[in-house]
């Protein structure tokens, strides 16, 4: 097992805990997910590691996928998601606390990467893809996976409050973690990634999440829990007129009448973009 001290860019230590933020964005994600792993077109006795593998869905995913000639393997920086992912994953998969620059695994060990939601953590990105392509087999490729490459559609039905609060929330994360515009950007670069850290054959296709209303369960606790409550919120007060932080408490307030969730013209939009290079 391998720790760092070192805080990640977005905050990230040994320490931190958002497994129930990871574990709503699984479940209401999942459809998509799945056909990003599909699309890869795994066959069985293949070598698959999840690199900052959360709360361990996807582990299941893969391991249905290589079946039991394989081997999946999850490593994530946080005690708490390694702890959640050990109760999610089948009981024959390895799951380790460990720094990706530091993985301790030999060269050549694996088939695939799957990196989803990560690479934005991390402070020298290229370093880190280049780490993990030591890790694969010849032939074998690394997968990172990124959320919202393109601007999320919540309220389709006012852009100009739903500009000012996504224009919010990049002034919340900038003045948090003293990240410039260019560094909340740069996670766009999955492709330059890639091919700077030295792997051919580079591909990219984007899944588009869309639901209309009425949403499921699974989407309403996402929305509702993830982004509602834990990304907007109170945090966001200082951002925003009072007016337009009046209208955001409004939608987001299921007791209000005009719970955006429940109005029958909600439809939201995110985007889930996979690139793959090979080793």
């Amino acid at each position: 097992m391998t720790r760092s001290a070192a805080q990640g860019l977005l905050g990230d230590t040994t320490a931190r805990d958002y497994a129930w933020k990871l574990r709503l964005f699984n479940a209401f994600a999942a459809p998509q997910l799945r056909l990003a792993i599909a699309s890869l077109a795994l066959r069985p006795g293949m070598r698959v590691l999840d690199a900052g593998c959360g709360t361990g869905e996807a582990l299941g995913w893969f391991a249905a996928a290589v079946g039991s000639e394989g081997l999946v393997v999850g490593a994530d920086l946080a005690g708490a998601h390694v702890a959640a992912a050990h109760a999610t994953a089948p009981a024959d998969c390895p799951v380790l606390q460990a720094n990706l620059h530091q993985l301790p695994f030999a060269p050549s060990s694996f088939d695939l990467v799957w990196s989803v939601n990560t690479l934005n953590h991390l402070h020298d990105p290229v370093t880190a893809v280049a780490d993990l392509a030591t890790l694969l087999r010849p032939g074998g490729r690394i997968a990172l996976g990124q959320s919202s490459l393109l601007p999320d559609m919540y309220f389709a039905w006012d852009a100009r409050l739903e500009r000012r609060v996504n224009e919010a929330v990049r002034q919340y994360y900038r003045e948090r973690y003293q990240v410039s515009e260019r560094g909340l950007a740069d996670v766009r670069a999955l492709v330059g990634r890639l091919r700077q850290a030295g792997l051919s054959c580079v591909t990219a296709r984007t899944f588009m999440i869309e639901r209309v209303a009425p949403v499921d369960r699974a989407d309403q606790d996402y929305l509702l829990e993830a982004i509602f409550r834990g990304t907007w919120g109170e945090r966001l007060l200082p951002y925003l007129d009072a007016d337009d932080h009046a209208e955001l408490a409004r939608l987001c307030d299921p007791q209000d009448a005009g719970f955006a969730l429940r109005r029958p013209d909600f439809h939201f939009l995110q985007s889930f973009t996979l690139a793959v290079g090979n080793a």
